[in-house]
């Protein structure tokens, strides 16, 4: 069975949730979603994926509609990517498949506007595709998808290094390779003092660590000056992000009608839970309540708001409050799209321009390099749900594509394999290190 190999060779979301997308291969579902929309700014993989990998992207969406028994495949791509189209196009395998074209908007790679986009169907809140008769896929998961039909395990990731670098491109990198050897690959920073935002500027996360290195979820590497605008927004505090936003926010709402979710009609309501910055414990939880069904997208606090203030930051401690809580939100009324949906929708242009990095907007071609690290650290969780256990010992030698952390097989989570030959240098609780 293919949901038996996709576990095997550990195959997850490769868009940045890791979900095993084994447990996603054994659904019964009436759609395959394709999701190629790929909108966080400066990264264009999936663009040059699309572009040069076609036919393996497309068997492995053939091969994922046969597992669930969907009728209909759904690709969402967008209509600026037309190389990839067309390559897509060219290598169409199937009939069933249908190209859904998508704006140029952040974030139609939302799952639930994807679906939405693709079938007209609003997934329940706090639901997933499945309940709404579908599944989605990234379309570097559908690659691996192929590839695992093959028996060929994921060891190598697809990214983009981007933003302030000589040599912006795409390439193929072992997982587990260090940030450090990727710069030089991409011509070196063009600045000294940098930060790099690993999978994007608007989700991603901000680091300063070049030992850090590739997990399977890994969409790119944005490198952006330490003087940047961007860096004194998320180099703050959580402590002054609430101080900040407890003495100036103005209830303008901006934050809240600029909303993806709130605007496909579920209640997330970020300006409502500012509130909660500025009452007591009792009171925050009232306020609270309006971020749990939140995406975690950013828009709010990057785009919206004319106070730059932090309201998705406010939305994040919200729902871990409430979990903290025990808490659930149930929304009451029905799932319905705000009439102005269509118009207040955000264009990746006009979101570079506010994020002050339209000067880093350029190509990142797909570039066949040999990317050959002499060392990897192989993380034992790259996914959701439990880490991986160990599976080899320090001293041992072993080959690109053995497993050197299983999972047991009642857990959820996907075993991690050496991406290069080599010899496992250090075994820890976090990570397997293998020197080539």
């Amino acid at each position: 069975m293919l949901s038996e190999k996709l576990r095997e060779c550990g195959v997850v979301g490769a868009g940045g949730a890791g979900f095993p997308t084994c447990v996603k291969a054994q659904s019964r579902v009436e759609f395959l979603i394709a999701n190629g929309a790929e909108c966080e700014p400066l990264i264009h993989k999936d663009a040059e994926l699309m572009k040069h990998f076609p036919s393996e992207i497309l068997a492995g969406m053939t091969s994922m509609m046969d597992a669930v028994g969907a009728a209909a495949g759904r690709f969402g791509i967008k209509t600026k990517n037309a190389e990839s189209l067309a390559a897509l196009k060219q290598s169409q395998p199937s009939e069933r498949i249908e190209f859904v074209m998508l704006g140029d908007f952040y974030p139609s790679g939302d799952e639930y506007e994807l679906v939405y986009s693709a079938t007209g169907r609003l997934i329940p809140p706090a639901g997933i595709p499945l309940q709404v008769g579908c599944v989605v896929n990234n379309v570097e998961t559908l690659y691996n998808v192929c590839r695992a039909a093959q028996d060929q395990p994921v060891t190598r990731k697809f990214l983009s290094v981007c933003g302030a670098v000589n040599q912006p491109k795409s390439f193929w990198a072992p997982v587990g390779t260090p940030f450090r050897d990727l710069l030089p690959l991409a011509g070196g920073a063009t600045v000294d003092d940098f930060g790099i935002f690993v999978s994007g500027i608007m989700m991603g996360t901000l680091t300063f660590d070049l030992d850090d290195v590739v997990t399977k979820t890994t969409a790119g590497l944005v490198v952006i000056p330490r003087d940047h605008y961007l860096m004194t927004r998320r180099t703050r505090s959580e402590q002054e992000m609430n101080r900040i936003g407890k003495s100036a926010c103005d209830q303008c709402s901006y934050c809240t009608e600029f909303c993806p979710r709130y605007l496909l009609g579920y209640e997330v309501v970020p300006h409502k839970v500012m509130r909660s910055l500025g009452f007591t414990t009792t009171g925050s939880d009232i306020w609270n309540q309006f971020s749990e069904l939140c995406c975690a997208c950013g828009l709010c606090t990057l785009y919206a708001c004319p106070e730059d203030l932090y309201p998705k930051e406010a939305c994040d401690q919200g729902k871990h409050d409430r979990r903290a809580a025990g808490l659930k939100f149930v929304q009451q009324r029905p799932v319905e799209v705000h009439p102005m949906k269509e118009y207040r929708r955000v264009p990746l242009a006009q979101l570079r321009k506010r994020l002050k990095v339209e000067e880093y907007e350029k190509e990142t071609p797909y570039d066949a390099l040999e990317c050959r690290p002499a060392a990897v650290r192989i993380k034992l969780r790259q996914h959701a749900g439990e880490a991986a256990v160990a599976a080899v010992e320090a001293g041992q030698k072993v080959k690109a594509g053995q497993v050197v952390g299983r999972m047991r097989e009642s857990q959820l989570g996907a075993h991690v394999h050496a991406s290069i030959d080599g010899a496992v240098r250090a075994v820890t609780a976090e990570a397997v290190e293998i020197v080539a």
